[in-house]
């Protein structure tokens, strides 16, 4: 970059977006980092005296406790069923949802438009939402983690802005050379959707990833539970209970072991949404540009 094409005062504004840029990398990568190495620290040493770059200080203890769990496996598997279905159903509802929302001559386009919106701020509740689970039969199966929440409004919208920018001449010469809407969306459209699809996917996968508020509501069967919750047992289960209060050195040794087993479980959670985002990162930039929400 020449900066001798800037004057002073763009200069000046270069140089506070760097410092806030780099204040920003740090709040982010200092935490992450605290947690990876927390995770492979002895636990009596991460309490008594914290972070430690010492290899002596260090263990795999966490994580081989978390391991020795086979549900570990099994809860990692359904999470990438769960994430992947739901995120491929989201994606496909919100194309073919938005495509005729973003022609402007599509008859009650605005009325559609509200029902949408008003679904955003006005919901059943958690028990009108559950007994509608139960009636459709959809309990303890994998249909009411994946269904319920494949239509989401705003990524929608999103999409309905970006078929709005797209050249309206593209789908006129598709339309002269003879092709219906259906071509016109799946051959012309979609491929050119390829940004803000890949964005919505990994949105709805991210939030489907990390979520297990659901499945303890709606599961029961052990070998259907995600990732998430399978984790949040095992540390469940590793917290001293109060009928420890006697025993003080049980009770500590409880304390350190559910604190190294808690960093660990962030990290095993979290390692997948990290390896996925550079493969994601370039459809990310320019989706959420382009799909950026219009007045």
């Amino acid at each position: 970059m020449n900066m001798q094409m800037y004057s002073q005062f763009d200069k000046r504004i270069l140089w506070v977006n760097r410092i806030i840029i780099f204040f920003l990398v740090t709040i982010t990568i200092l935490p992450l980092g605290y947690v990876v190495i927390a995770s492979f620290m002895d636990p009596s040493t991460l309490i008594s005296q914290g972070i430690s770059l010492n290899p002596a200080d260090w263990t795999t203890q966490g994580y081989q406790r978390v391991f020795a769990d086979d549900s570990i496996i099994r809860g990692f598997v359904n999470s990438l069923f769960y994430s992947f279905t739901y995120s491929v159903l989201t994606v496909f509802i919100t194309m073919i949802t938005a495509y005729p929302l973003s022609k402007p001559d599509l008859y009650g386009r605005k009325i559609l438009m509200t029902f949408f919106v008003i679904t955003m701020f006005v919901g059943g509740g958690l028990v009108p939402t559950y007994l509608l689970i139960k009636d459709l039969g959809m309990l303890n199966s994998v249909w009411s983690i994946i269904i319920p929440g494949a239509v989401n409004v705003w990524n929608i919208i999103m999409a309905r802005t970006y078929f709005s920018g797209l050249p309206k001449e593209l789908s006129e010469a598709a339309t002269i050379d003879g092709a219906n809407e259906l071509q016109i969306l799946f051959k012309v459209m979609l491929p050119l959707a390829k940004p803000i699809m890949f964005v919505l996917f990994l949105y709805a996968f991210v939030g489907q990833w990390n979520s297990y508020f659901d499945a303890m509501i709606y599961l029961k069967d052990p070998d259907l539970q995600p990732l998430q919750l399978v984790l949040r047992n095992i540390l469940i289960q590793n917290q001293p209970s109060t009928d420890m209060v006697g025993a003080n050195t049980a009770m500590a040794e409880m304390k350190q072991i559910a604190e190294l087993i808690k960093y660990s479980t962030i990290v095993i959670s979290s390692l997948p949404l990290i390896v996925m985002y550079p493969f994601f990162q370039k459809y990310f930039e320019k989706g959420v540009l382009v799909g950026s929400v219009k007045g």
